[in-house]
């Protein structure tokens, strides 16, 4: 059953008209009446009752009207969702996210998605910290996530935030009162962080900057995310390294210092994608990304390719 003639019957069932339904069709009233015969031949039914000056549905062509409706129908909306795919304004994009960096950044990306992509189901993973993401970006369980740098081999990334870590105190905590607080003062001090296993660049970043100070943080407690986090904080269980985007978090009894020290990092968060996944739906939401999430001037990376504004650690 050709499509073609399905859609020159509809014409004519709607119209019960040959000469307005060619002209509907833009085609010649002889062609029209050729698909006619087609379509009544292979079906091996009479469709229309013709005269020199009526034309009437037979019972078996009002009774094809309707799923020859619903199968042109069908048939334009595969076209549509194929054209779409290829163009990349359609398909399935996942998503890993974890951190407070991820979060203020997230919601500009699922809106500016959601509007302009309304054909894209962005998946959204969480909990999927740095070093995690990239690991399931690389074999493709993701296809894009929230990093930070460096990253590893075969990973294209765009560094989308630049974000100081900051202290989060009690708020009855001697150190509460300073305007700022060196690395060297949490020497002693009982600590909440992410977990190991997680392997969490914000738990990497301090530990680092503690180990420069010339001392190994007490961690005295592990969180999952940053709002359980900074939970433990307001408890009193102890102080906590974070980005920045966490001081959004409100939560009683807890405040935030600027973190200072010869090596406190500032950490540039990216969005990295294996490098090379040819996904149009990927590679459209990136440009979105680009819009919406651009990348800071103070970036401390060298970009090799200007027009792309993304890199690549080799």
């Amino acid at each position: 059953m050709d499509l073609k003639h399905l859609t020159g019957f509809v014409a004519v069932a709607e119209e019960l008209h040959f000469g307005r339904a060619a002209e509907r069709l833009h085609i010649a009233q002889s062609p029209l009446s050729q698909q006619i015969k087609f379509l009544e031949r292979d079906l091996g039914v009479k469709l229309f009752d013709r005269t020199t000056r009526s034309v009437r549905l037979t019972p078996a062509g009002q009774a094809l009207v309707e799923p020859a409706r619903r199968l042109l129908a069908d048939a334009s909306a595969v076209r549509r969702t194929v054209r779409a795919t290829h163009l990349g304004e359609a398909g399935r994009v996942t998503v890993g996210f974890a951190g407070a960096s991820s979060y203020s950044a997230l919601p500009l990306l699922t809106r500016a998605v959601t509007s302009q992509l309304p054909g894209i189901e962005l998946v959204l993973e969480g909990q999927t910290y740095s070093g995690e993401a990239l690991r399931r970006v690389a074999d493709g369980s993701l296809d894009i996530g929230f990093v930070a740098l460096p990253v590893r081999r075969g990973i294209t990334a765009r560094v989308v935030r630049m974000e100081r870590l900051v202290l989060a105190l009690p708020d009855s905590h001697p150190l509460a009162d300073r305007t700022e607080v060196h690395v060297s003062e949490l020497a002693n001090e009982p600590i909440v962080t992410f977990p190991r296993s997680r392997e969490s660049a914000v738990r990497e970043a301090m530990v680092q900057a503690c180990h420069d100070a010339g001392f190994v943080p007490r961690i005295t407690q592990e969180a999952p995310d940053s709002y359980n986090m900074l939970a433990l904080v307001g408890a009193g269980v102890g102080a906590a390294v974070v980005v920045e985007s966490a001081c959004s978090i409100h939560l009683e009894h807890v405040v935030f210092r600027p973190l200072v020290g010869d090596n406190v990092p500032v950490l540039p968060i990216a969005l990295g994608w294996r490098t090379g996944n040819s996904s149009a739906a990927l590679q459209a939401v990136l440009r979105v990304a680009e819009e919406v999430l651009p990348t800071p001037q103070s970036a401390p990376y060298t970009d090799p390719d200007p027009d792309t504004g993304t890199f690549t650690d080799r």
